[in-house]
Order: C-alpha cells, then sequence, then structure tokens
C-alpha cells in the first residue's frame, strides 16, 4: 500500500524516523490488530489507557488553539479537539461499557508509566515550545492512527473481532482529519521557517516527531504487557 499523503512535512518527518516508525506502525499489537490474534485482555487494558491518554491530547490540542497565528489553524485544531472528545473516545466508552466498564471508571483509572511519559512529553512540547514544537510531537499519533486505519483496511481484515478499531481510523471522516491536518502543518511551517529541510530548527522539530514516534511505540507495548 502506498504511503498516505498527509504532506511534504510528515513525509520528511516519517522518512527521518524511518525505523522507529516502521516499529511503531507495524507493532505486534497492530498485527494482531490486524489477524485478530490481539488477546482481549490487551485490548481492553488499551483502551482504557487510551481513553486517559485522549483525554490529556485533547488537552493537548486545545493549546493548539492558543498557539494559533491564523483562522485556520485556529478552526483544525478546534475541529480536532471535537473529533477526539465527542467521536473518537466514543468507541472507547462503547467498547468497554459492553465488558462491564463505564465512562466514569475510564475518567478515573490510574495512567500508566508509559501513557504519563508519552502525554506529558506532548504538553511540555507545547508549554515550552511554538505552535510548530507542538505539532511535531501531536502529528505521530493523529497521522500514524490514520497510516495504521489505511494499512489494516486495505489487509482485508474484516473477520477480526478489531474490524471497528480498524474502520475508524480508515473512515473516510478520519482520513479528511488527517489530510487538514498534514496541511495545516505544511502551511505553519512555510509561514514560520520557510523551507524546512533547510530551516535551522528542522533537527530539533525532527527530534520531536522521533521522540513521540518512539513513545507510541511503547504505548503499544504496554497494551501488550497488559493482557
Amino acid at each position: 500500500m502506498m504511503t498516505p499523503d498527509y504532506g511534504k512535512t510528515f513525509a520528511l518527518w516519517r522518512e527521518g524516523a524511518a525505523a522507529p516508525w516502521r516499529d511503531y506502525t507495524h507493532h505486534p499489537f497492530v498485527e494482531g490488530l490486524k489477524d485478530g490474534s490481539l488477546q482481549r485482555a490487551a485490548f481492553l487494558h488499551y483502551l482504557v489507557q487510551d481513553y486517559v491518554f485522549l483525554v490529556h491530547f485533547s488537552r493537548a490540542w486545545s493549546m493548539a488553539v492558543i498557539k494559533s497565528e491564523t483562522l485556520e489553524e485556529m478552526r483544525i485544531s478546534a475541529g480536532t479537539v471535537n473529533a477526539l472528545v465527542n467521536h473518537e473516545m466514543s468507541l472507547h466508552v462503547k467498547t468497554c461499557a459492553a465488558q462491564g466498564i463505564d465512562e466514569a471508571a475510564l475518567f478515573a483509572a490510574p495512567e500508566a508509566v508509559e501513557n504519563l511519559a508519552y502525554t506529558r512529553y506532548v504538553m511540555d512540547a507545547g508549554l515550552q515550545g511554538d505552535f510548530l514544537d507542538l505539532m511535531a510531537a501531536l502529528a505521530p499519533c493523529v497521522l500514524g492512527y490514520g497510516e495504521i486505519g489505511r494499512r489494516l483496511a486495505s489487509s482485508k481484515a474484516e473477520d477480526t473481532p478489531y474490524a471497528e478499531w480498524i474502520s475508524t481510523y480508515a473512515d473516510p471522516e478520519y482520513q479528511q482529519v488527517c489530510t487538514n491536518v498534514g496541511r495545516m502543518i505544511d502551511k505553519a511551517v512555510e509561514r514560520r521557517i520557510g523551507d524546512l529541510a533547510h530551516a535551522p530548527r528542522a533537527d530539533a522539530l525532527q527530534t520531536r516527531f522521533t521522540m513521540a514516534t518512539k513513545l507510541e511505540v511503547g504505548f503499544w507495548q504496554m497494551g501488550l504487557d497488559g493482557a
């Protein structure tokens, strides 16, 4: 399957983090979602932690509204918060409710160390840096899940018990979110630093993206270890 086109900045960042990016998008947890071999206990452990993660991730995207310099950046950042809070988190609530875990229990779940490390890293990127620092830390999750969803859906994984999870991220609506975010990042880079490939900040932004990708790998592993 061809790499999805989520913009030239994403393509550069993805290439610069080639090894961890593959570890992230082809992690055994992901492959278990595709063929149905992932243990249900691991999936539920992941879902509970991912719900907590999305709470903080939504806070970080809300920070992007504050860091925005254009109305388009504000609209897309606010729209992403809406997609996270009112749509993506509902999948977690629905699935966990079927297992006797209600939303109050999800919200109150203790954070795993891997979850804490990742969410606070992203928040720190926004607090310490500017809009681009925050986007470099946020992009692996948003765009990585889009890439994973597309790949798993194209592999004809309809028979897996995790088909609903796959369809959430392969869905055209989520794919449009990825496209919009990618284009916004491209414009934000051009507006603030010009040509990313030759900008003095290129290495620092790549480092943020790569670290966030490595933290995604740790998040999948946390799910597996919770089985």
